[in-house]
């Protein structure tokens, strides 16, 4: 959580700094060229970290609370299927499309494809009961339990799917830094943005038949800033630090649509991606 709150501070003081700056030095925007009525998009790759977060599942014979459940993302080390179009989505990506409606500010809609693992072993508390007829079965009143495989698989891995609009900000910085470069532009871009889970949930909970499927689930918000370096007015690389809240109340987590899960969390995502940006029309 300390990670989540120096992440909020960092980006509240960096984009208030930014656009003191910005305002204060009058940027000439006509410098680097036209940027209104432009497309952008880019692809790329994220790491992930998740606060803890109370879990509460229901059914027809269980309704139980896992509290302050730790997890983490699912890094792949680096290899072909980054660029393979039948394996892209093996690894943590970031996909995302927009358009200039002004000289500095996008609209764009992308989906954030993040990994959430749930970390077994782990012992936390349970309050709720269980009547499955199995091992677990019993009334629990802040017990502790040790979330062993046999009692619960919960993952969003394939993925942990933000699909989100942003309204975005974008500075180039070079009249600031007084260091321009030719063919290179450097450029401060932050945002906010909204959108819903759509993961898909493999969930293997008391001994019931493993489910992974795909099911909307919840919604986030999330603000972030960023740091972006053009080439030649069109191709770029960006960094970006994300970070956000996920609510998600109907999670699925059997065949059974009386089985749900449902839990919320914040998140930092680091995220690096490389892009183009494109007239739709010629001048």
């Amino acid at each position: 959580m300390k990670y989540i709150i120096l992440g909020i501070l960092i980006l509240v003081s960096t984009i208030t700094f930014s656009q003191e700056v910005l305002d204060a030095q009058k940027v000439n925007y006509n410098d680097t060229g036209s940027n209104k009525g432009k497309m952008f998009a880019y692809w790329g790759w994220n790491r992930g970290h998740y606060s803890t977060s109370n879990i509460t599942f229901k059914g027809d014979d269980y309704n139980f609370t896992l509290q302050d459940v730790k997890s983490d993302d699912k890094p792949k080390p680096f290899g072909i299927y980054y660029f393979k179009l039948d394996e892209i989505t093996i690894p943590q990506t970031n996909f995302r499309i927009g358009y200039f409606f002004k000289e500095n500010y996008t609209v764009s809609i992308g989906v954030d494809h993040m990994k959430y693992v749930m970390r077994n072993d782990q012992a936390v508390t349970i309050n709720g009961t269980i009547s499955t007829g199995g091992d677990f079965d019993g009334i629990y009143n802040n017990d502790e339990i040790v979330l062993t495989k046999e009692f619960l698989l919960f993952e969003h891995t394939d993925g942990l799917n933000y699909v989100n609009v942003e309204v975005s900000r974008f500075d180039n910085l070079d009249n600031w830094l007084k260091f321009p470069i030719k063919n290179i532009d450097i450029n401060l871009t932050e945002g906010i943005g909204v959108g819903v889970l759509y993961p898909k949930t493999n969930t293997t909970l008391l001994g019931k038949e493993r489910y992974d499927e795909f099911h909307i689930s919840g919604y986030g918000v999330s603000a972030y800033v960023g740091l972006n370096i053009t080439f030649f007015k069109h191709f770029f690389i960006q960094s970006n630090m994300k970070v956000g809240y996920i609510n998600m109340s109907d999670i699925r987590t059997t065949a059974s649509k009386t089985d749900s899960a449902s839990q919320h969390f914040t998140f930092l995502e680091n995220m690096y991606v490389f892009g183009a940006r494109f007239n739709l029309t010629k001048n």
